[in-house]
């Protein structure tokens, strides 16, 4: 069974902070991305696929593919970066029986009716649903850019958004 060394949500994905500092910081040696959009998309697939650091695998998944493949063999094995590109399909793969027990909300882009709470990190009211009911599930949620970055815990952050 694949231990989840960091589930991380950022609209981003994979970019030069997940690929050099957070894998590097969890020694992951896979990466699960779960993305309905990406997992179509053969091109931009290839892209992901081929910007994967030597020695760390790979694999894109649609949300239903990540819960059956999840719930069959937990990904397999290793050390795994799982990485969504959003809150919407975390709380979906959650229900689904991708128990993780920590979060980090590292980047949600900005869009209308959406607040900032921490540097690059909006949320709109359907967001902090989401987290709340992650939260009440168990869930330790805290939101991170990069890992110099002091974590926020997600109280803090709520009050920021409530204000």
């Amino acid at each position: 069974m694949a231990e989840v060394v960091l589930c991380r949500i950022d609209s981003r994905l994979i970019h030069g902070q997940v690929m050099t500092k957070w894998v590097n910081q969890s020694q992951a040696n896979r990466i699960v991305v779960v993305s309905d959009s990406l997992a179509a998309d053969e091109f931009m697939l290839e892209i992901y696929l081929m910007s994967a650091p030597a020695g760390v695998k790979v694999e894109c998944l649609s949300r239903a593919d990540a819960v059956k493949n999840w719930n069959e063999d937990q990904f397999g094995s290793g050390r795994v970066l799982l990485l969504l590109p959003d809150l919407a399909s975390m709380k979906e793969v959650y229900e689904g029986g991708i128990k993780v027990t920590d979060i980090q909300v590292g980047g949600l882009g900005g869009a209308p009716n959406r607040k900032v709470v921490f540097q690059n990190i909006t949320l709109d009211d359907a967001d902090v649903e989401k987290l709340i009911s992650l939260q009440e599930a168990g869930v330790n949620i805290i939101f991170q850019t990069i890992p110099e970055d002091v974590p926020q815990d997600f109280h803090t952050i709520l009050k920021k958004y409530n204000n």
